[in-house]
């Protein structure tokens, strides 16, 4: 191969790249959202519940990936790096203790599926000592129950979606098939408990 020629990246990795940037954890969050609040709240019932998650959780953990990230202390925004994502891990579960108080006092009640949610960061944190399972392909098995909870068959669209994250994850080889499997059994044992809780009391959680 001359210098003027490239090495050009095969198609599926161009499409896996694009799937595992776009469906990252916080997309497919913020997209549930966006849909439960189209179908249950009005425009000023979704920024009364909306800032509180963005000013508390979206943008702290953010700023704290992108800071290490420039500061080199993670190798990428993914925090691929088994060792690294123990902090990461840690300032996502403070922020998300942080936010539950927040918004007890601000709405009065326990925000449950926040709950849930902390529960997954916290048995992915426990998991990471093990196995650096795959967090795009867990929580975006939990966004499938909870899109589930809302409509059964957009539930089952998003996990056909989460399997295709957790496939473009191998395939970018930013996780093992082990690690994705790992990933996605944790998110199911906390989404079938979200999902018994929520047939169990008859009623869409809040957010």
């Amino acid at each position: 191969m001359s210098s003027s020629q490239t090495k050009t990246e095969p198609w599926w990795i161009y499409a896996s790249k694009f799937i595992s940037n776009f469906f990252n954890p916080f997309t497919s969050l913020v997209l549930y959202f966006i849909y439960y609040a189209t179908r249950y709240l009005d425009l000023k019932e979704s920024l009364v519940q909306f800032l509180p998650i963005l000013l508390l959780l979206i943008l702290p953990i953010t700023l704290w990936i992108v800071w290490n990230v420039r500061s080199g202390r993670y190798s990428n925004m993914d925090v691929s790096n088994r060792r690294q994502r123990k902090s990461l891990y840690v300032f996502i579960f403070g922020a998300m203790l942080v936010y539950l108080v927040v918004s007890y006092f601000l709405f009065q009640k326990l925000d449950l599926l926040m709950l849930f949610l902390l529960l997954l960061v916290l048995l992915m944190q426990l998991s990471n000592f093990v196995i650096k399972s795959s967090m795009h392909t867990a929580l975006n098995v939990f966004a499938a129950a909870l899109f589930f909870s809302l409509e059964p068959w957009l539930g089952l669209v998003w996990l056909a979606i989460a399997a295709v994250v957790g496939l473009s994850r191998v395939l970018l080889k930013r996780h093992s098939v082990k690690e994705v499997l790992f990933g996605a059994g944790i998110a199911l044992f906390v989404s079938f408990c979200y999902l018994y809780f929520h047939i169990q009391t008859q009623s869409v959680l809040p957010l």
